[in-house]
């Protein structure tokens, strides 16, 4: 049993990314569900199968090279890290934020155009 079983999934991704596996499999929760249903939404994942108490997601490759490149968790159970629409608006670069909001889990892309802020739960590359 972990404390913060979301970083963990996410931890999960990035090293399996890695390594140049296609499948994750992990314990199932409502907040893993909403995350993975993100991520493929968003183009990271190419499947998502959810058994009774487990989840198995598929990364997505293109050129035998994993879409999601890098991750950073943000938030952690010690430290939560939030931003307005302002600072999602502002921040640059080619990364985007999963954070949780008001309106569920959603990327920055997602809830600057709901003008949203909330918790940041991790970056993404």
């Amino acid at each position: 049993m972990t404390n913060y079983s979301i970083g963990d999934f996410l931890v999960q991704i990035k090293n399996a990314g890695m390594a140049g596996n296609h499948d994750v499999t992990t314990k199932s929760t409502k907040m893993i569900k909403a995350v993975a249903q993100v991520l493929k939404k968003g183009g990271y994942l190419e499947e998502v199968k959810e058994d009774k108490e487990l989840i198995t997601v598929s990364l997505r490759f293109h050129k035998k090279q994993p879409i999601l490149v890098d991750l950073k968790l943000v938030s952690r159970p010690g430290l939560r890290v939030y931003k307005n629409v302002d600072e999602i608006e502002s921040h640059r670069g080619i990364s985007k934020f999963i954070m949780t909001t008001p309106g569920g889990i959603m990327l920055s892309d997602e809830a600057k155009k709901k003008r949203v802020g909330g918790e940041v739960i991790a970056e993404i590359w």
